[in-house]
C-alpha cells in the first residue's frame, strides 16, 4: 500500500472537502438545569465601539424571506475598529450539558458609524439572500431563541451561564434573545421569530440589558458596504441592480497563481454559470463569454456557496458579488481563486455556454512547471505556453474538452478516472502512462469526474478510453490537481484489458515473488482472501516462495496488543489451497505493538509462505521483534545467526516502519537467502502538482537510511560466500531512478531487475494516472541465469484485490555461480 493518502483526505480530492461543515445545533430544553440568572453588574462597561446591532435566525424558515441567518456589528465610535482575531460564536438559548458554542472567525474592521454583516446558515426557504456579507460561517440558529457572544478570539467559549459568561473577558458583547440562558441585564431581547429579528436603536445605544437594548422588527441587514436587502427585490445587493460592476472575472484572477483582488469584496462581477456542484463542496463556476486579450487571466471562477445548494442552473446569466478568496486544499497544494459568500442576481435563463478550450497534444506544453527553487510558485507570471501546470492554471474554471481520451488510471472508490491528452506521451505497454523520472510527470495526465450524480459513473480500467467529448469547467483538488468536473462525460469504451498469468517454474528454477496483500487480516471478508489467493495460485503459477508484505496481525486494526497473525496466515494459505495451490507454511517475527507503522492496530509485517515440497526453511531459534540476525561465515558457506530475523531493528532508520524479514531457504541442496523488505511510505512528500517545485521529497531521507541497513548486510552476507545467492524484495516505496535503488545496489552488490525489463513494462503501480514502479527484486552477482517478470493483475484494474501488482523471479540454481 502506497500509505501516501487516507481514504478520508480522498474525499477533498472529489470535490469534497471537510472544512466549512455544518455542526448541528444542539438545542435540549432542560427544565431548570441552568438557573434563569442576569449578568452581574460587573459584568463589563457598556460598548462605546463594536457591538452586536442586529440577530436573525430565521433565515429559510417558513414564512422568510430572507434566505440565510446573519449577525449584524456596528460601530459607535469615532474609529475604525480591527476585527482580525475576533470571532461571533452562537450558544442555544437552553444549553445542556452537551452543548457547545460555535464559531464564525471575523477579519477586516468596520468603519465608524458602520455595519459589518456576518452571514450565516442558509435554509430551504425564503426568496432573498443577503446584501454581499463582510464574513460567513454555517451556524444554523434559532429563529426564537439563543445567544449570540461578540469575542476577542477564535477559541470556543465554555460558559453556559449568564454568571460564567460574565467572568469572561475575552466577551466584548452579548445578546441572548427570546428565553436565552446566557444573556445580559434583567432579561432577553423578545419577539424574534421566523420573519423578526432583534435590533439595536440607530444610536447603537448599549446599556447591557439586552431586553431593554434590543427590540423586534423586520430584519434590516446591512454590509460594510451600506448595501441592504429590499426583501421585495428577489435579493442581491445594493438594491438588485442589474448593471454589472466595474470587476470582470479576469480581473480578479489575475496573471499569477493569486487573485490580485484577494481578501476583497467585488460586486456584481458578470459571467455564465458552466457548471453546478450540489453535493460535498457546493458551488457554482460562472464563465464571462467577453474575454480579454491575456492568455494569463482564467476568465472563470468557482462560486463557493458552503452548505447551501446552489439555486442557478448551467446558461443562466448572472451577476455574483462576494468576497474574493484563495481556498488551499492543502498546506502544500495550490490555491482556487473563489467567491465566497456570495450573492447572485439571475438576469437570464438558457443562454449558451462559452465554448471550450481543448486539451491535446498541440495545446499543453510538453514543459511540466517553472521551478522556483524549492520555493512557492506563487507570485510568479504565468507562462501558459511554455509549462501545463501554467496553461491549466491559466484555465482555471474554465470549459475544457478532451476527445477520444485513453484511460491512464482505473476508476477509483470516489468515481475518479485518469485520462491522458496526449497518447502518444511515455505509453506502457498495456495502455498507461510511465512515470521514468523526476523531471518527466508527463503533462497530458487529467483527472475526469462528473457533476451529473444521476448518471452512474463509468468503471474503467487502464487502456480503455473516453470516446466522443468530455468537457466542463477546469477544476483544482488536493488529490491529482487539475481535474474535469464533466457537465458531459464520453462513452466508455471496453478495451478488455485482462489480467496476466506468468508461466509455471521448471523443475530446477526457484520461483520467488512478492506481493504488497493491501492489510490482510483475520477479519477481511473471504471474498478479499479468496482473489488475493488466486492471484498467488493462479497468476503467479504457485511460486515456491512468496514474500508478503502488509499482513496484519489476527484482529486487524483492533488495537488491543494483539501481535500475533496465525488466523490471517492460517486463512491465506488456505484459500490458496482451495485456489488450486499448494499447502504452504510460513516463517515471520512479530513485531512489537505498534512499532512498524502501517494502521493502528494492525501491526503490519513481512511474511514468508513457501512450498516445503519444493523448498525448506533453515530454522535458526532466537530472532524475534528486537534482536538482529547476523551473517556467520562458515567452511560451507555463510549461514543466519537466526531464521527468520530482522535486520538491526534497533537502528533508527526502522522508527515506526517495517523492519526486513531475512530467512534462509534451501532448494535442491543449494543455500538461499531471501530478505523481504517494506520501506517507509511516501507520506508527507510535497505533490508534483503543488505550489512548490520542485517539491520536497521528505520521505526519502528515511528509506536512504533503509536502503543503506540492507546494503550493508547483504555486504557482510557476500564477505562471508562471495557466492552467496541472495533475493532482495519488496515495496521500497520508491522508484528504479531513485536514490533509495541506488542505496540499496551501492558496491554492485544488487542487480535491480526491473531494469532488465523493457520500459515500457517497468511499472507495478498506477497513481494519479502514473504507472510506476514501486515493488523490486534484486539478485546478488551469483545469480546469473534467471526469468522475471511483473504480473500485472491489480494495478490498472477499477476492480482490485490489492492496489499492488505482484512479481516474480525464476532462478535456475544449476546455473548459477558456485
Amino acid at each position: 500500500m502506497y500509505e501516501e493518502t487516507p481514504s478520508v483526505a480522498r474525499n477533498v480530492g472529489s470535490g469534497r472537502r471537510p472544512r466549512r461543515a455544518v455542526y448541528p445545533v444542539i438545542s435540549v430544553a432542560v427544565a431548570g438545569a441552568f438557573a434563569l440568572t442576569a449578568l452581574p453588574a460587573a459584568y463589563a462597561a457598556p460598548s462605546a465601539t463594536v457591538v452586536i446591532s442586529e440577530v436573525y435566525g430565521g433565515g429559510g424558515n417558513s414564512g422568510a424571506t430572507l434566505v440565510k441567518d446573519f449577525i449584524e456589528l456596528g460601530n459607535a465610535g469615532t474609529a475604525a475598529h480591527d476585527l482580525a482575531g475576533y470571532s461571533v460564536q452562537y450558544l442555544p438559548g437552553s444549553p445542556s450539558a452537551s452543548s457547545l458554542w460555535q464559531v464564525t472567525a471575523l477579519s477586516g474592521s468596520v468603519a465608524p458609524g458602520g455595519r459589518y454583516l456576518v452571514a450565516e446558515a442558509a435554509g430551504s426557504g425564503g426568496t432573498a439572500e443577503l446584501p454581499t456579507p463582510d464574513a460567513s460561517g454555517s451556524i444554523a440558529m434559532s429563529a426564537t431563541n439563543g445567544t449570540i457572544a461578540l469575542v476577542s478570539g477564535t477559541t470556543a467559549l465554555t460558559c453556559k451561564t449568564a454568571a460564567d459568561c460574565a467572568a469572561d473577558s475575552r466577551i466584548v458583547d452579548l445578546v441572548g434573545y427570546g428565553s436565552a440562558v446566557v444573556r445580559e441585564g434583567g432579561g432577553p431581547a423578545t419577539g424574534a421569530s421566523n420573519t423578526a429579528s432583534v435590533a439595536r436603536a440607530a444610536t447603537l445605544a448599549d446599556t447591557d440589558d439586552n431586553a431593554a437594548d434590543l427590540a423586534a422588527g423586520t430584519p434590516t441587514p446591512v454590509n460594510s458596504g451600506g448595501g441592504s436587502t429590499d426583501p421585495g427585490d428577489g435579493g442581491g445587493d445594493g438594491g438588485g441592480s442589474t448593471e454589472p460592476g466595474t470587476v470582470r472575472v479576469h480581473d480578479l484572477q489575475g496573471t499569477t497563481r493569486l487573485s490580485p483582488l484577494n481578501g476583497q469584496t467585488v460586486t456584481r462581477v458578470p459571467g455564465v454559470v458552466t457548471g453546478v456542484r450540489a453535493t460535498g463542496s457546493r458551488g457554482y463556476w460562472i464563465q464571462d463569454p467577453r474575454a480579454d486579450a491575456d492568455p494569463r487571466t482564467s476568465e472563470a471562477v468557482f462560486v463557493y456557496t458552503g452548505s447551501a445548494t446552489p439555486t442557478v442552473a448551467v446558461g443562466d446569466a448572472v451577476l455574483v458579488s462576494g468576497k474574493v478568496t484563495e481556498y488551499y486544499p492543502s498546506s502544500t497544494s495550490q490555491s482556487v481563486t473563489e467567491i465566497t459568500g456570495p450573492t447572485e442576481t439571475v438576469l437570464s435563463s438558457g443562454n449558451p455556454v462559452p465554448d471550450a478550450v481543448v486539451l491535446d497534444s498541440a495545446s499543453v506544453p510538453d514543459a511540466y512547471v517553472p521551478t522556483a527553487g524549492g520555493g512557492s510558485v506563487d507570485a510568479l507570471p504565468l507562462q501558459p505556453d511554455t509549462y501545463a501546470l501554467d496553461f491549466y492554471e491559466s484555465l482555471e474554471g474554465m470549459r475544457v474538452e478532451l476527445s477520444d481520451a485513453r484511460v491512464v488510471g482505473g476508476t477509483t472508490a470516489y468515481d475518479e478516472v485518469w485520462v491522458t491528452v496526449k497518447p502518444g506521451e511515455n505509453p506502457s505497454a498495456r495502455g498507461g502512462t510511465l512515470y521514468s523520472s523526476y523531471d518527466q510527470p508527463n503533462t497530458g495526465r487529467m483527472k475526469v469526474m462528473s457533476l451529473d450524480g444521476t448518471v452512474a459513473f463509468p468503471k474503467a480500467d487502464v487502456g480503455d478510453e473516453l470516446t466522443g467529448t468530455t468537457s466542463g469547467p477546469l477544476d483544482y483538488a488536493t488529490y491529482g490537481g487539475y481535474n474535469v468536473q464533466a457537465t458531459r462525460l464520453g462513452t466508455l469504451a471496453d478495451h478488455d484489458l485482462t489480467r496476466e498469468v506468468t508461466r509455471r517454474q521448471k523443475g530446477r528454477e526457484l520461483a520467488v515473488a512478492t506481493y504488497n496483500v493491501e492489510n490482510l487480516d483475520a477479519l477481511d471478508a473471504q471474498e478479499k482472501f479468496d482473489r488475493l489467493a488466486e492471484g498467488v495460485a493462479v497468476n503467479l503459477s504457485s511460486p515456491d516462495i512468496v514474500a508478503l508484505e502488509e499482513i496484519q496481525d489476527d484482529n486487524g486494526a483492533v488495537n488491543d496488543g494483539t501481535v500475533t497473525a496465525e488466523a490471517t496466515l492460517t486463512r491465506f494459505t488456505e484459500a490458496i489451497r482451495a485456489a488450486g495451490g499448494p499447502s504452504y507454511s510460513w516463517r515471520y517475527v512479530s513485531p512489537e505493538n505498534n512499532r512498524d507503522g502501517g494502521e493502528p492496530g494492525g501491526n503490519i509485517r513481512l511474511a514468508f509462505l513457501y512450498n516445503p515440497e519444493r523448498v525448506s526453511f533453515t530454522d535458526r531459534p532466537g530472532g524475534d521483534a528486537t534482536t538482529a540476525t547476523s551473517v556467520v561465515k562458515t567452511k560451507k558457506g555463510a549461514r543466519l545467526t537466526y531464521s527468520p530475523g530482522r535486520i538491526n531493528p534497533a537502528s533508527d532508520a526502522w522508527d515506526s516502519s517495517r523492519k526486513p524479514l531475512v530467512g534462509e531457504f534451501r532448494f535442491q541442496g543449494e543455500s538461499v537467502f531471501v530478505i523481504a523488505n517494506h520501506f517507509g511510505s511516501k507520506g508527507g512528500d510535497q505533490p508534483l502538482h503543488g505550489r512548490y517545485q520542485e517539491p520536497t521529497r521528505g520521505s526519502e531521507t528515511k528509506r536512504h537510511q533503509q536502503a543503506a541497513e540492507v546494503n550493508t548486510f547483504v555486504k557482510s552476507l557476500l564477505a562471508a560466500d562471495k557466492d552467496a545467492k541472495a533475493v532482495v524484495l519488496g515495496d521500497l516505496n520508491d522508484f528504479e531512478f531513485s536514490q533509495t535503488v541506488n542505496t540499496l545496489t551501492d558496491g554492485r552488490v544488487l542487480t535491480p531487475l526491473v531494469k532488465t525489463l523493457p520500459a515500457a513494462e517497468r511499472y507495478t503501480y498506477v497513481y494519479d494516472g502514473n504507472s510506476q514502479a514501486l515493488d523490486h527484486t534484486l539478485t546478488s552477482p551469483a545469480i546469473t541465469h534467471f526469468d522475471y517478470d511483473i504480473v500485472h493483475i491489480n494495478a490498472e484494474f477499477a476492480d482490485q484485490a490489492s492496489d499492488h501488482d505482484p512479481q516474480i523471479v525464476r532462478i535456475d540454481v544449476s546455473k548459477c555461480r558456485k
